[in-house]
């Protein structure tokens, strides 16, 4: 006869399972998370602060939750709680590797044998289909997080012609994953546009404790115009990040040339190939957050000319730091930027930024400093990380749900 009962969809008994691990930080029970993407090198920015805060985050707030990291090298190496995986490195990517696609069935075996009980994925290239293959084999949820936007990359780089075909690879990828994270509308609304509906939208976070305006040891504005032989009363400009096409820094670089004496801009890292002028300094990239906080806290205020960017963690960081904001009126930054916190410019050209860098200074800058402060302490990562535990506790709990099946007897 045909009969109905409940059977437990992994068929591990009750005691096994990991859910309350993820929102409980007293509870018995344990998890492990791995989370695998190749967008982690030695001067990796937002994606990979994102996971190495997690990584802290998780180990204060859920000590039953086991942290792993799968991500390339240059030799496959395991140490506490990081495998890394050996990668080519990518030619003028600032170390970024890209792991090739012979090396993907190895990259699969890694994330089995961790036996994780939740797999997320920053990317959907090589690590996100690894991610997929092994949260097949092993039954277990699997997160695609967009940190970033392929098509838009192709569209830039090689013309609208690639766009198209990037976004239907992009998106039959991440429709695969059991849930989608967006860090801004502007990336939800372009997964939906590509056919992506499972999306959650959880913006990033940051340390305001770290990035804060009133630490002696942080804020030093006429400390660090000496130091960059700089007139007293200079208005400096500045920008962190990688020297990348999309981050237009040629937009800034021609605005504040624009704007002429009494600016100055500040970029760290991203000057790289830049044609040396008076009305801009380049520092090589820091590594260390205390000397990007410094860097930031000492300056007037942040510009960023990319009208694309997925969300904008070191502008939030400027922000945490004190700093009003320069931006394009389109994008993640458009999300985190009003009138209330700096200026937005109509479009990414360096007519707009300078129209736009004139008009914040032309207010009155301390009210703007201070909501700009104001609403970054708002985006703490406890925020952020609260409510990725209770998306991913939710996972877990669907797929160690009971499932009704049929059985003969």
């Amino acid at each position: 006869m045909l009969d109905w009962r409940l059977v437990r969809g992994d068929d591990r008994p009750a005691s096994d399972q990991s859910s309350l691990a993820w929102t409980d930080p007293a509870a018995t029970a344990h998890a492990h998370l791995v989370d695998t993407t190749m967008f982690f090198a030695p001067k990796s920015g937002g994606v990979k602060r994102y996971l190495l805060a997690k990584r802290a985050w998780l180990t204060e707030h859920r000590p039953g939750v086991k942290h792993t990291l799968v991500v390339p090298g240059a030799k496959t190496r395991h140490t506490a709680g990081m495998i890394t995986i050996a990668a080519a490195r990518v030619p003028f990517a600032d170390g970024y590797r890209l792991p090739l696609p012979a090396s993907i069935k190895k990259w699969t075996e890694h994330l089995v044998s961790l036996q994780p009980d939740l797999i997320e994925a920053g990317d959907p290239y090589g690590p996100g289909h690894a991610a997929l293959d092994a949260g097949e084999r092993l039954g277990v949820p699997v997160v695609g997080f967009c940190h970033s936007d392929p098509a838009a990359q192709a569209a830039l780089h090689l013309g609208s012609w690639a766009e198209p075909p990037v976004r239907r690879r992009w998106a039959r990828v991440f429709r695969q994953f059991d849930q989608v994270i967006a860090p801004s509308r502007h990336i939800a609304d372009r997964l939906h546009e590509a056919g992506v509906f499972n999306v959650r939208i959880q913006p990033l976070g940051v340390d305001t404790e770290q990035f804060r305006p009133d630490r002696p040891d942080r804020a030093d504005r006429e400390g660090l115009r000496r130091e960059l032989d700089l007139p007293t009363g200079t208005k400096l400009l500045v920008f962190a990040g990688r020297p990348a096409r999309e981050k237009n820094i040629d937009v800034l670089l021609e605005a504040v040339e624009r704007l002429g004496d009494g600016y100055h801009l500040l970029l760290i890292g991203a000057g790289s190939g830049a044609r040396p002028q008076p009305t801009a300094t380049y520092m090589d990239f820091r590594g260390d957050p205390k000397e990007v906080a410094r860097l930031l806290a000492s300056c007037d205020a942040f510009v960023h000319a990319n009208h694309q960017e997925p969300f904008g963690l070191v502008a939030l960081e400027a922000m945490a730091s004190g700093l009003p904001i320069v931006g394009v009126d389109s994008g993640g930054i458009a999300e985190l930027v009003d009138e209330t916190v700096g200026q937005l410019a109509t479009a990414p050209t360096p007519e707009a930024m300078a129209e736009a860098i004139e008009a914040l200074f032309a207010r009155d800058r301390e009210p703007l400093a201070l909501a700009a402060r104001a609403r970054a302490e708002s985006y703490g990562w406890n925020r952020t990380f609260e409510a990725l535990t209770a998306l991913y506790g939710e996972l877990a709990a669907r797929s160690e749900a009971p499932e009704l099946v049929a059985q003969w007897h």
